[in-house]
């Protein structure tokens, strides 16, 4: 099959971004990128910078196929996978029960601990907290989470029951669910998956506190190594964990599992993302371009995956 005849089985394909969750700017990004892909391709592409409307606007477009180009809530949380069910349009990534499962960190990390995945301690933060009790259990620094954000939004660390408190205020901004797990100070490494195949490891590498917002996306501070320099016993082991964690939570099509290894060299599992980034600073372009593939055969391979 030809690239023209390949490109044009997908038919008038719909482009979601930016949105009105908190990583809008970061699904702007994205989209733009994905956008200029898919004209480089000759695809049939209608970009949409989802607003409250959406649901009134896609209709009107005729769309064969959409791609989510959404982070966060609204995007990436089931909510919009299961309006597009609903109208009838095939989507690209996972679907509406690992999508909204994979987006709540918590109740993912519970899942995976009733089936024996290695994923952190935790626990679950509120106003009445004894935050002495929970910090000295989570072993004196703990990273703090909104359950339900992406793109470490809202994240913290505490190294106090003070800052402990005042990581969970600051996280509670951001959702009513707020889960603390112990400070991991080990290697931090991520796996893109892309069908039922996962893609070389990428090992991370920031000069900030950890891994945050700013590092992500802004700084150039930020390393990252693909290969990422673990041994091939090691990095068949990390890839086996992504593809246990991705399958287990039900996801497809693609996404990204981010891992650290704590204090006894152990993989951790963070969380599974069924909407990554799509930026020049993003992890599964790169990882795609370490497997051979380039932007434009990695987002035509999304498509293709799309159900």
């Amino acid at each position: 099959m030809t690239l023209a005849s390949a490109v044009s089985n997908f038919g008038r394909v719909g482009l979601l971004y930016g949105g009105n969750s908190a990583e809008r700017e970061i699904s702007l990004m994205s989209g733009e990128a994905v956008h200029k892909a898919m004209l480089d391709l000759g695809i049939d592409v209608v970009a949409i910078d989802a607003g409250e409307d959406l649901l009134q606007v896609l209709p009107s477009h005729n769309l064969d196929l959409v791609f989510i180009a959404l982070h966060g809530p609204g995007g990436e949380d089931g909510t919009l996978q299961g309006a597009l069910e609903y109208l009838g349009i095939p989507y690209t990534g996972s679907g509406v029960l690992a999508s909204a499962l994979a987006m709540d960190k918590l109740r993912c990390k519970q899942m995976w601990q009733g089936i024996g995945l290695p994923t952190a301690d935790f626990a679950v933060l509120e106003e009445q907290s004894d935050w002495s009790a929970i910090i000295q259990r989570l072993g004196g620094k703990a990273m703090v989470k909104p359950a339900c954000e992406g793109s470490s939004i809202g994240m913290s660390r505490a190294e106090s029951p003070e800052q402990l408190q005042q990581a969970w205020a600051e996280a509670a901004r951001f959702g009513a669910t707020v889960i603390a797990e112990p400070l991991m100070e080990g290697e931090e490494y991520t796996v893109a998956v892309l069908g039922d195949q996962a893609l070389p490891s990428i090992r991370i590498q920031t000069s900030e506190v950890f891994y945050d917002y700013q590092a992500k996306y802004f700084s150039d501070e930020t390393q990252y190594f693909c290969p990422s320099g673990l041994s091939a016993e090691r990095e068949s082991e990390l890839r086996e964990l992504a593809m246990s964690a991705f399958n287990t939570v039900g996801c497809s099509g693609w996404g990204r599992v981010d891992v650290m290894i704590d204090n006894q060299d152990r993989f951790q599992l963070l969380e599974v993302n069924t909407v990554p980034g799509m930026t020049s600073h993003s992890l599964v372009p790169m990882a795609a371009q370490a497997a051979d593939l380039s932007f434009q055969q990695l987002v035509q391979a999304i498509l293709q995956e799309a159900g």
